[in-house]
């Protein structure tokens, strides 16, 4: 009885897709952030020059 029961529990686990979703977009935020990541130090020093001008600007206000 606990072999057929632990079955049904697994079958209906299986089954089950409400979690997939969830996944994909975890996924695709992995992504994005090694993307972002890489394209930051491709471009390191124009993302330099430019944090420098941002923080000149404020700090000229």
């Amino acid at each position: 009885m606990a072999m057929a029961d632990l079955i049904a529990r697994t079958h209906g686990f299986m089954e089950d897709e409400s979690g997939q979703g969830t996944t994909e977009y975890a996924i695709l935020v992995g992504v994005l952030v090694v993307i972002a990541i890489l394209a930051i130090l491709a471009f390191r020093e124009k993302v330099g020059e430019l944090w420098n001008a941002i923080a000149e600007g404020i700090n000229s206000l």
